[in-house]
Formats: structure tokens, C-alpha cells, sequence
């Protein structure tokens, strides 16, 4: 199954169309609400350019080298852009496909449409989570880490594919090795800053 943010921002609640992309499995699997959309594209600043155009964001735009990246138990060293904003509520994430995987290229659309890749939940215990999937079997397919200054996101992309259609992904955030949850407005004013 395949979803393009474009139908989503067609619908008159963002937050209600992201929900029932998987809405029957987060309430079988008991899973908080979605916090944020993968999107992958081909090219984060063109991307984040056409969605500002549109009145979204502004995007904070960020690349390097992961921190690590185990891909089907395998360890890559794997270099990535990505491009983050808020709308409505929900968290967007736009990936440029990756040096070192193929994870988001094999699902970039043709003909260059914005492609909802995976669905995110920011958790405070990515194990937890995992241990659950795991057993319900569902396997890890990628666990990484970013670490951004004082920043650190670990996360998790379990492949729930076959159920959903989409990847799961569970993450978490420390700031200075405390759980952060990022305020509402904070990846403006980041963007903000950037530019």
C-alpha cells in the first residue's frame, strides 16, 4: 500500500487521515498517536522548498553520518539528509535516500511524488517496544542512532509491512541524557535560525 502526502493534505483533518492510514492496527497493538510521518523524496531541499510554497514548515534541513546504523543485523555505515517540520499536529520528516542503503530509495516514487515511507511513534522505551513487536512477530529491520550536539535519537524500524503497509518506526530523544519531547514551534524556530 502506498499513500502520497498529497492526498492527506487534500482532507479536511491532517491528524484524522494520518491516524487511519494504520488506525485498526495502533489500536490492536495498543500504540500511541502517531507523531510523526517518514517521507521520502529525492531531493530534501526541493522537497521542503515545493511544501513551504504550500504554507508548510519552515523545514529544518540536517545531514551526516549516523552515529550507527544495523540494517537486518548487518552494520553499515550510512550517511543521510533529512529536512523536519510541523503541521497540524504531526511531525513531517522528509529522507533523501541514504549512502550506505538502499532502505529509502527502493520507495521513491517515479514520477517524484512526496511517498508516506513509514509511520513513527516517539516513545520513551524503544526497547519495550521492540520486545513487543518482536513477539507479535514483527522483525527489527533497522536500528540506528543520531546524534545531533546534546541531541540524541535512537530508533528502531520494525517490518510491519505485510500487516500495514507501511514500516513502523518507534524513537526516542534525550537532550544532555534526559528524555525531550520537542516543544511545539521548536523546528521552526530551528529553521528559523538555519536560514
Amino acid at each position: 500500500m502506498m499513500e502520497y502526502l498529497e492526498n492527506l493534505l487534500k482532507t479536511e483533518s491532517f491528524e484524522t487521515a494520518v491516524d487511519s492510514l494504520i488506525h485498526e492496527f495502533r489500536n490492536k497493538y495498543e500504540l500511541p498517536t502517531i507523531n510523526q510521518l517518514g517521507l521520502v523524496v529525492a531531493d530534501v531541499e526541493k522537497a521542503a522548498e515545493y511544501l513551504e510554497r504550500k504554507g508548510i514548515g519552515p523545514f529544518f534541513i540536517g545531514s551526516g553520518k549516523l552515529a550507527f546504523w544495523y540494517e537486518q543485523g548487518e552494520r553499515r555505515s550510512v550517511k543521510g539528509k533529512l529536512g523536519t517540520a510541523q503541521y497540524q499536529g504531526v511531525e513531517l520528516e522528509l529522507l533523501e535516500p541514504t549512502e550506505g542503503s538502499d532502505f529509502y530509495k527502493d520507495s521513491l516514487d517515479p514520477q517524484g511524488k512526496i511517498i508516506v515511507h513509514h509511520l513513527a511513534f516517539l516513545v520513551e522505551d524503544v526497547a519495550y517496544w521492540v520486545k513487543r513487536f518482536e513477539e507479535e512477530g514483527f522483525p527489527v529491520w533497522i536500528q540506528g542512532r543520531i546524534n545531533y550536539g546534546p541531541l540524541r535519537i535512537d530508533f528502531v524500524y520494525m517490518d510491519t509491512e505485510s500487516e500495514t503497509g507501511y514500516v513502523i518506526e518507534f524513537f526516542s530523544q534525550r537532550f544532555f541524557g534526559l528524555k525531550w519531547w520537542p516543544p511545539a514551534g521548536f523546528f521552526r524556530t530551528l529553521a528559523k535560525f538555519q536560514t
